[in-house]
């Protein structure tokens, strides 16, 4: 997939996120999220914060996490920006963000793309909403996660299962299979719960569910 057609559902996933925000009132941005410890609102925030990290914000972050794991700092820095935004300050900044093409320094454009539909999926599922990923996108979000497995904690599953797409041409690993469409892969390759209804296979047995 080419870049413009990348950023074309970046752009896409980030106004749906930010329609569904605006939708929801103060309780549900209090709500938790998929992610451990993480709010809707930290979580939007999280989400449209990284078209505005540059490299004059690196410096910053990695002294504030000096010694901590890539995990440990991302979820220090997230609970930091949530506590530094408000609601009408992240709406406002998904509409001035949305559309923008940066990304954060040494990442490719596929994190952002990985970031919009994973997050989506974070704050609508346990909220009762639904949200289908476009197909093609999963599949560059799901390549890219494999290659980041070691830094989202999953390469010890993808190492040890193969993993194989019922709405796409797509098959990955080798082992014991995990069948089902490929956003749900796409949620176990980065350490969330699918959804149960739509995944089966004797893998499922090495799923360990993220605490």
């Amino acid at each position: 997939m080419d870049k413009a057609t990348i950023w074309a559902h970046i752009h896409a996933e980030r106004a749906a996120l930010a329609e569904l925000l605006a939708d929801l009132d103060e309780e549900a941005w209090r709500h938790d999220t998929l992610c451990p410890g993480w709010s809707v609102h930290d979580v939007a925030a999280h989400v449209i914060s990284t078209p505005q990290i540059g490299w004059r914000s690196m410096p910053g972050m990695l002294a504030r996490n000096l010694g901590r794991g890539y995990n440990t700092m991302i979820f220090r820095e997230v609970k930091r920006l949530g506590a530094r935004e408000t609601r009408e300050s992240i709406l406002g900044d998904f509409a001035r963000y949305a559309a923008s093409t940066h990304h954060v320094p040494t990442t490719t454009s596929v994190e952002p793309l990985i970031d919009a539909l994973l997050h989506h999926q974070d704050i609508a599922r346990p909220l009762g909403r639904q949200r289908t990923m476009p197909v093609e996108a999963a599949v560059v979000a799901a390549d890219r996660v494999r290659r980041l497995a070691p830094l989202m904690g999953t390469g010890r599953l993808l190492r040890s299962v193969r993993m194989v797409a019922t709405d796409v041409p797509w098959e990955r690993g080798s082992g014991p299979t995990i069948t089902g469409p490929i956003q749900e892969l796409l949620m176990l390759a980065s350490g969330r719960a699918p959804d149960p209804a739509l995944v089966s296979g004797d893998g499922l047995a090495a799923v360990t569910p993220r605490p």
